[in-house]
């Protein structure tokens, strides 16, 4: 059945990238074909949860790797079981569902190849066994969901809103590459399964902090948490598909999803106790409390989607067996109601034109599928029994009083969130659904409404009804939820669920939350003028509107020193480089403290060495003081041939042929193009060429002071030994040059071939046009002399 699941994978971005050859032959049913494969995946899952042992875990080992430590082997654990049902089962309703909202959309086999290759990467990420593929899937989310955000692109909010979000996730998704590398290159294995066998726990480890701070930032941005927040409620440009999808239960979830798998590694200690519980705490406040504030269905869903993030970070960041149990509930709680109030935002834009909620009332008479399906999700974000929402509101209740040392301040943040997200529950369905006399006339007369198609209605009512079962039976999640705690805590943890505690101060909470709540709904006006007037004062400071400044400024500063440092001078370019390298030579030498200017021994002197070194000297100067080109580039010619010379004389035979080579045919093409170059003239002053001068001398001693070093450190193994070794053995070529080149630097030359191939192009093309202008030309000015004899 393991096997199965890899192949179901893989064939997810098959299809997803057979997705152009399919969709001419199925159209407007290739959202239910596609559909199948999710499904397949749900149910292979849930058999692998009733098949697999409680507390073990399967490995499906891959034999094919791009190098070495990385290997697409997967892992079936209970926590990658409960995320990858919920990723699977959520995908298999909303490819259903878009099937008929994207029906009129131009470009829809685009988005059923983004929205599959986004779906196979959220797999992969969450069945990764190995850290580096899971950073691969991590960063394919990113580029996917880019260009699933910016699906409209034509609109520039949604290309804005796409770019935002990718260079947000994609900043996180660098930070997670530096920390998989450390984890890697300390713990010796990039295998989660070899990792959390081992115990390996980095917390004593001197990179700690930094590991950990870099895995924070790639959760934080990923999972929308304060101050990076801002990019989620901007993705609310995408279409409705992928708000249910990617926001509600894959990629925002992803940073919650990485903090749960590294926890074992990372977790238990007093900074990510407190990282976890500020930023969470303040994300989960800050997202309820602005949802007030809003008019558009899908931006208060974006809002109260950071508010439950928030709540699912502060959770993992309490650190108890209670915390990490509500955390995960809370996960399907999450995912089950948004999901489904998102796809009810959809079908109430496609039946009457708007997400306005204070423009719609009274929809229950012509959408009373819709009216069920949107009750029980939003009693169920509410935290009201009988849904799975209210179990999982009493598990965080009763996580957070555990936190007797800050719970007087993480107690009362969890309260006024959860009484904001009781008060917008209740306005949303209010305003949208029950009559209201003001807005009913002006409703009836712009829109038409009406109950859509059923298939298209299936993902919110199969959700809805799957959290009120789960929330009267909730027993069955006990064994997922006990496994899925299993492998972060090492043992065995209660995961008791009961909708019905018994009187107890979380029930209490519980009460005063919901009149509390119902108190905000009442007073709502004053209340939502309250925030809104926040929400015009922070507009000053608008986040969104300073990444986007800040980005420009990026992009100013950097055409600004482009354009000091590109100057187009040659010559200092030489100046800058041979400067630059005379101070790091200079550093490297201090830090040696070993410089000899002369070796201990001589080695013999060869006359015929010391006259080639002699007239190669005398022909350096010839070429500087030189009057005219020709002479200049004869005397540069002379040194080469020099140096060519002395290759032959110390047995580099292929260095000396090469040499004589190069030398010959640089010597034909200067003396050809001589001729077509300006008049040769001194342009520079005098103080410039002694600057020239100073610098070539002093680039030309520390070169020599190098080289002299370089005689005198006598390594225990050179380098050139291993090439002489392995030369024969494993590049079959006994010339050792030709088989560094060929075969220990392939992919260098192969660089080089590239570059050279590349730049003769260009030359061609330019050539090409040149004829072509002047040939242009000549049709011209014969067309310009008929006209004047016709004339």
């Amino acid at each position: 059945m393991g096997n199965i699941l890899s192949v179901l994978i893989a064939l997810v971005f098959v299809m997803g990238i057979g997705v152009p050859l399919l969709y001419p032959v199925f159209k407007k049913k290739l959202g239910w074909l596609l559909s199948s494969i999710p499904l397949l995946i749900f149910i292979v899952l849930i058999a692998e949860l009733i098949r697999l042992p409680g507390r073990e875990a399967a490995i499906l080992e891959s034999s094919w790797s791009m190098f070495e430590g990385l290997d697409f082997s997967f892992r079936l654990d209970g926590l990658s079981l409960i995320f990858g049902l919920l990723i699977s089962g959520i995908g298999f309703l909303v490819l259903l569902y878009a099937s008929y909202y994207m029906s009129k959309y131009d470009r829809q086999g685009h988005f059923f190849t983004y929205l599959m290759l986004f779906m196979g990467a959220m797999t992969g990420l969450v069945f990764s066994d190995n850290l580096i593929a899971l950073f691969i899937f991590w960063e394919l989310t990113s580029v996917a969901s880019f260009f699933l955000i910016g699906f409209d692109h034509h609109q520039e909010k949604s290309r804005q809103a796409s770019l935002q979000a990718l260079l947000i996730t994609a900043f996180g998704g660098l930070s997670l590459l530096f920390a998989v590398i450390l984890t890697g290159h300390i713990a010796g294995t990039y295998r989660i399964s070899e990792l959390l066998e081992q115990s390996i726990h980095l917390g004593n480890h001197p990179h700690y902090y930094l590991i950990l701070n870099m895995v924070l930032i790639a959760a934080f941005t990923k999972s929308a948490q304060f101050p990076v927040h801002f990019w989620l409620p901007g993705a609310m440009q995408a279409p409705t598909p992928v708000s249910a999808y990617l926001h509600s239960a894959t990629m925002v979830n992803a940073g919650v999803f990485l903090l749960l798998r590294l926890y074992p590694l990372l977790g238990g200690t007093i900074l990510w106790k407190y990282a976890l519980i500020l930023t969470g705490g303040i994300t989960m406040f800050l997202g309820a409390f602005f949802s007030m504030g809003q008019r558009d269905f899908k931006r208060i869903l974006a809002f109260t989607t950071i508010s439950a993030l928030g709540t699912m970070v502060l959770l993992i960041g309490i650190d108890t067996g209670s915390s990490l149990k509500a955390a995960l509930v809370f996960f399907i709680v999450h995912g089950l109601y948004k999901g489904g109030l998102f796809m009810i935002a959809g079908i109430v834009d496609k039946s009457t034109g708007t997400r306005d909620i204070y423009q719609l009332s009274g929809l229950y008479k012509s959408m009373p599928y819709t009216t069920a399906a949107a009750f029980l999700a939003i009693i169920s974000m509410a935290g009201l029994p009988p849904m799975l929402g209210f179990i999982g509101k009493e598990l965080i209740y009763e996580a957070k009083l555990q936190l007797p040392e800050i719970s007087w301040i993480v107690l009362p943040l969890g309260v006024g969130a959860n009484i904001m997200m009781v008060a917008v529950s209740i306005t949303v369905f209010v305003e949208l659904f029950l009559p209201s006399k003001k807005h009913m006339a002006q409703t009836l007369i712009k829109y038409k409404e009406k109950e859509l198609p059923y298939s298209f209605l299936l993902g919110p009512i199969v959700l809805a009804i799957l959290g009120l079962a789960l929330g009267l039976a909730p027993h069955i999640l006990e064994n997922a939820i006990a496994n899925g705690l299993f492998f972060m805590r090492s043992h065995t943890t209660d995961a008791k669920l009961s909708l019905w505690h018994g009187f107890n101060d979380v029930l209490l909470l519980s009460i005063f939350t919901i009149l509390c709540g119902v108190l905000v709904f009442v007073i709502r006006k004053p209340v939502t003028k309250f925030i809104s007037r926040i929400i015009s004062l922070l507009d000053r400071y608008h986040l969104p509107t300073l990444f986007a400044n800040m980005i420009n400024y990026y992009l100013y500063l950097a055409a600004k020193n482009t354009r000091r440092i590109q100057h187009g001078y040659h010559r200092f370019y030489l100046i800058t480089f041979f400067l630059v390298a005379i101070g790091l030579i200079a550093l490297q030498l201090v830090r040696i403290n070993t410089v000899e200017l002369l070796p201990s021994s001589f080695s013999p002197i060869k006359t015929h060495v010391v006259l080639l070194l002699f007239v190669s000297s005398l022909s350096v100067i010839f070429a500087v003081v030189a009057k005219t080109r020709l002479s200049a580039i004869l005397a540069m010619g002379l040194l080469g041939y020099g140096i060519g010379m002395l290759y032959l004389f110390y047995g580099a035979v292929d260095l000396a042929i090469t040499q004589f080579l190069v030398e010959t045919i640089i010597m034909v093409i200067f003396v050809m193009v001589i001729y077509y170059l300006p008049k040769f003239a001194v342009m520079s002053s005098k103080l410039s060429r002694i600057r020239d001068a100073i610098i070539s001398l002093v680039v030309g001693a520390f070169v020599t002071l190098v080289i002299i070093e370089s005689e005198l450190i006598k390594p225990e193994s050179p380098i050139s030994s291993f090439y002489v070794e392995n030369a024969y053995i494993e590049a079959k070529g006994r010339n050792i040059i030709n088989t560094i080149l060929i075969d220990f630097r392939a992919l260098d030359t192969l660089g080089e071939m590239v570059v050279i191939t590349m730049a003769a192009a260009g030359v061609f093309s330019l050539f090409r046009f040149q004829i072509k202008r002047l040939k242009q030309k000549e049709g011209a000015d014969k067309s310009d002399g008929s006209s004047d004899i016709i004339s």
